[in-house]
């Protein structure tokens, strides 16, 4: 499967930045019918990293978020700057 079909967008929000710096995590907006290990592979596959734990939820909009806790060898903090988040 193609990893951006998985992965819309990522968020930089407050709390986003907040979980970046203290918890190695980065959250994104994915597509509602993704699967966690999906998920993990897509991002896998498209950062170059290793994830260790996603975490999905469903906002009231309708929205799926996934929050992804990645290794200590892969900073999430490098791959915000890949993508334009910092």
């Amino acid at each position: 499967m193609d990893p951006y079909k998985v992965i819309s967008h990522p968020l930089s929000t407050e709390k986003a930045i907040r979980l970046m710096e203290s918890e190695n995590k980065l959250v994104f907006i994915v597509s509602l019918q993704s699967t966690k290990k999906q998920i993990k592979t897509a991002i896998e596959e498209a950062f170059k990293g290793k994830v260790l734990k996603v975490n999905t939820l469903i906002t009231p909009k309708g929205k799926k978020k996934a929050y992804v806790k990645f290794s200590p060898e892969t900073p999430a903090i490098d791959i915000a700057t890949e993508l334009g988040l910092i």
